[in-house]
């Protein structure tokens, strides 16, 4: 369903308010094994890629490597991840310990349980189409450099 009208209102703004929402909404879901949506996704990441490069995880991610980084911190305090040598002396290589892959095992089962109750509160179908958008708009956007685009 196509629209002629030009949209109203700040995308960007938009996307912003709705990821909070639905940060909250994970956030409560995990609060009960202790970790935020933000840190599930980083250590999911880590277990799902094995020992990484941060530069890796940070595209894969799409964060900021300084934001990575910052990120990683409390992790590595807290046991769930190592930092460890790579492959010459400037490289790094970021790895689940036991104890993260442990604690990923325990708030899956809280990520599993945020999704169902997304699903409910907004219907497979909406959140299928939601998912099936967001790939499209990432595609999209994908090789788009800063400043390929003139911010309005």
């Amino acid at each position: 369903m196509e629209s002629n009208t030009a949209p109203q209102g700040c995308t960007n703004l938009k996307l912003r308010q709705l990821g909070r929402m639905v940060s909250r909404h994970y956030d409560h879901y995990l609060a009960g094994v202790g970790l935020k949506s933000t840190q599930y996704a980083l250590l999911s990441c880590v277990v799902k890629l094995g020992p990484a490069r941060p530069s890796d995880l940070a595209r894969t991610l799409q964060m900021d490597p300084s934001t990575l980084t910052r990120n990683l911190q409390p992790m590595v305090a807290q046991g769930w991840l190592a930092v460890g040598e790579g492959e010459n002396a400037r490289s790094r290589l970021v790895e689940a310990t036991a104890a993260g892959h442990a604690l990923r095992a325990e708030a899956q089962r809280a990520w599993k349980s945020a999704q169902t109750a997304l699903n409910q509160r907004l219907g497979l179908a909406q959140v299928s189409a939601l998912h099936e958008w967001l790939d499209t708009c990432m595609a999209a956007l994908n090789d788009e450099a800063p400043g390929d685009v003139a911010p309005r």
